[in-house]
Formats: C-alpha cells, structure tokens, sequence
C-alpha cells in the first residue's frame, strides 16, 4: 500500500510562485510513473507534468516554461515548482504514482491564484 502526503498549497498573487510537495510510503518497487493532476470545480481532472521512472518528463502545453517536475529519490519525493502562476491556474493539486498493479491518488491541495 502507498500513501501519499502532500503540501504547498496555497494563495498567491498571480505571477507568483509555490512549490508543492508529495511524499510517498512504502515500497517503491513497482513504480512506473508519478503524475500532478488538478481539477477546478466543473470541470475535468486533467495532468499537469508527469515523471516516469525513467525520468522522463511531460508538461501540459498550459505550463510549459513555467512549471517544472522533479524528484528527490532518496525521500521519495515529487515536487511541482510552479513560477508566473496566473488566475487560470488555480485548481486542486493531486498527486498520483503508478505502482504496478495500482494508481494512488493524494489527498488534494488546494492552489488559489489571486488576479
């Protein structure tokens, strides 16, 4: 089983920055691939960056050149540095890891961009 933790979440002022967490436990073995997600209220959950074990890394082209995905291995730990954020970007954060067999999903944190 794997829980993840995350933090970071915040308000800020549109063309600020924050940088949101998510710490995994237990076994790492398996892990395919770790995800952000996030969803405003009506609509979908969409993926924001992703990072798979290979270390290779997508964006969505919404954030491309402003938010950028990274892991710390030895803490097993993803973050999301998000710079130059704008009002659309306010949403829900998940996160989510792919660890064969299952899909994990964090608990949410919730990110307000003020214009």
């Amino acid at each position: 089983q794997v829980q993840l933790v995350e933090s970071g979440g915040g308000l800020v002022q549109a063309g600020g920055s924050l940088r949101l967490s998510c710490t995994a436990s237990g076994s790492m073995l398996g892990f395919r691939a770790m995800g952000w997600y996030r969803q405003a209220p009506g609509k979908q959950r969409d993926l924001v960056a992703s990072i798979t074990s290979g270390d290779s890394t997508n964006y969505a082209d919404s954030v491309k050149g402003r938010f950028t995905i990274s892991r710390d291995n030895t803490k097993s730990t993803w973050y999301l540095q998000m710079n130059s954020l704008k009002p659309e970007d306010t949403a829900v954060y998940y996160c989510n890891v792919f660890k064969w067999p299952h899909n994990y999903w964090g608990q949410g944190t919730q990110v307000t961009v003020s214009s």
